[in-house]
């Protein structure tokens, strides 16, 4: 589904983002605007943009732009990200057609998200506002550090799931926490309703990866947009693996842990069965609920129960699309 069929009540704070993100993708380099265009244009879900504007309505947010600018800032940011781990993981597959590593090479990818991380800060500065600045340079900071993390873990059969959680922490709910905390400064929001959306960020980001995790696994291509698979294919050792070297067999351990070593999906029926023996799927399920749940929670601290608002409404549904999705 689209954004704007998933979240209606900000069908126009959508439409003017995306407006705000394609004026700004522009540049005199052609390859640029080619490489821009393909990544954006393939769409995608717009969650971390969602939950900054999400968050600037629920809260009273009365000024004219900045909730788009930073909104396009945060999806600038992901992008890059996207372009990124695309070559480090080698990957064909993306958003449903071929990543731009593939449309357009290694080097001209690498460089394109180099230019979005570029962009993304000049458009920052704009808002003329230190916290504002701080916060995404912080997050973009730990995003680094999280990918980074992910190439220690990758064919260490070893990772445990601290390790894991930690790199989706950094990796994933880093963003979707700023894109929150940004909502309420905007709002110049009391310091306990700040926290309040940085924790909601953060719960949610996590639970969005934990069930991107399980669909790797349990998805189908046409749905999810990447290849089923692909995690075990580049050696990354996530929880439903994880549970599996916790809670398998002897037999299904050695297994696993060979796969994540070699990055092979050689036995990839075998290790699907000592998955759904070992309940791996249902485990992961289970601990992203835990965040969703923990991310419901917060959404008291940022508006009463008995406060009426479609914004609230939507923040509440955001936790349940989280961990439903199919893609």
């Amino acid at each position: 589904m689209k954004p704007v069929e998933l979240f209606p009540v900000l069908a126009s704070d959508l439409a003017e983002t995306d407006r705000v993100i394609r004026q700004r993708l522009g540049s005199e380099v052609a390859l640029i605007n080619s490489i821009s265009d393909y990544i954006i244009g393939a769409g995608g879900k717009r969650m971390r943009p969602l939950l900054l504007l999400l968050f600037a309505r629920a809260l009273g947010y009365k000024g004219a732009s900045n909730h788009y600018l930073l909104a396009a800032v945060v999806e600038f940011i992901h992008t890059a990200t996207l372009l990124h781990d695309d070559v480090v993981d080698e990957s064909a597959l993306r958003r449903g057609r071929e990543t731009a590593n593939h449309a357009f090479g290694n080097a001209a990818s690498v460089l394109v998200g180099d230019f979005l991380y570029s962009r993304a800060f000049q458009m920052m500065v704009e808002v003329n506002d230190m916290r504002i600045m701080r916060v995404l340079a912080d997050a973009t900071n730990t995003i680094a550090e999280g990918e980074v993390l992910q190439l220690i873990n990758c064919n260490d059969p070893d990772t445990d799931e601290g390790r894991y959680l930690q790199v989706v922490r950094y990796k994933t709910a880093r963003l979707f926490e700023a894109a929150a905390q940004l909502g309420a400064i905007l709002c110049g929001a009391a310091p306990v309703v700040e926290a309040a959306a940085a924790e909601y960020g953060r719960r949610l980001g996590t639970a969005f990866q934990l069930i991107d995790d399980v669909l790797d696994y349990s998805g189908v291509t046409g749905d999810i947009g990447k290849n089923v698979g692909d995690d075990l294919r580049e050696g990354k050792p996530t929880l439903p693996l994880i549970h599996v070297m916790l809670r398998g067999d002897e037999t299904e351990r050695a297994m696993v842990r060979r796969a994540i070593e070699q990055g092979s999906t050689e036995q990839f029926e075998s290790i699907m069965a000592a998955i759904h023996r070992t309940g791996a799927l249902d485990y992961t399920r289970e601990r992203a609920r835990g965040e969703a749940a923990a991310a419901r929670a917060t959404v008291a601290t940022l508006l009463p129960d008995g406060a009426t608002s479609v914004y609230r409404d939507a923040l509440l549904y955001s936790t349940t699309y989280s961990i439903e999705r199919d893609r």
